[in-house]
């Protein structure tokens, strides 16, 4: 049987998509589910000796287990440039296309893991290639999306525009994560509130700031829950 796999999409870059998919991995692992991180596409990476390395990645193998057996199959378009993708590509004469994706990801799955869990780059539009926006993984994979919301100043419109491309994509929105990146943000129960009424998808819970990944699992075991009840890609 196929993994299950999900996508994490963000409202914007720098809100803590992969703060949020390691604390997920974590909480699948401690629901007994065997679980891998991906990070597709990814831009300002350092160059090793074993080639470019994302932090991202990293961090998502790190949380990992079963873990890739290559880190290309967690990270297959590295790139130098800390810009959007397609412009740090063009600056290596390379593009993003869809098939190395899929190919990586179903590599990750014949690890006989339970669940895949998909960082996306940037916000739900961001460019990935001249004509691929950061939409096109989920889509051609076929994953329901959790929207992780930087909760902060201007994260209501946010939000609501995000989930409603989602969905005018044909993607499903399984739900949605909060992340507290703004510890001194104003009435956040408030737009807690609002974000309950306007995004017509359950929250999966609230991370809190200043924690790691491993400490803001307990935060996420409903969207584990949600993942073991997906049906298989």
């Amino acid at each position: 049987m196929k993994p299950k796999g999900v996508f994490i999409a963000g409202t914007d870059t720098g809100i803590g998509k992969t703060f949020a998919a390691c604390a997920l991995l974590h909480a699948l692992r401690a629901a007994n589910l065997r679980a891998t991180g991906m990070k597709p596409v990814a831009s300002g990476c350092e160059e090793t000796p074993e080639g470019l390395r994302n932090d991202d990645a990293r961090a998502l193998i790190a949380a990992s287990d079963p873990k890739p057996e290559r880190y290309e199959h967690c990270n297959p378009f590295a790139f130098a440039a800390p810009v959007s993708p397609h412009i740090a590509a063009a600056d290596m004469e390379m593009e993003v296309t869809l098939p190395p994706i899929e190919d990586a990801y179903d590599s990750i799955g014949m690890l006989h893991g339970d669940a895949i869990v998909v960082e996306g780059v940037g916000g739900w539009l961001s460019p990935i290639s001249d004509s691929l926006r950061a939409n096109a993984i989920p889509r051609h994979l076929q994953l329901p999306v959790i929207l992780v919301v930087g909760l902060k100043l201007g994260c209501l419109n946010h939000a609501q525009l995000s989930a409603r491309a989602i969905r005018a994509d044909g993607c499903e929105l399984l739900g949605w994560v909060g992340n507290r990146i703004d510890p001194d943000m104003l009435h956040p129960k408030e737009n807690l509130v609002m974000l309950n009424r306007s995004l017509a998808a359950p929250c999966f819970g609230v991370l809190p700031h200043g924690v790691t990944p491993v400490s803001a699992a307990a935060s996420l075991r409903d969207a584990a829950d949600a993942i073991r009840n997906l049906t298989p890609t």
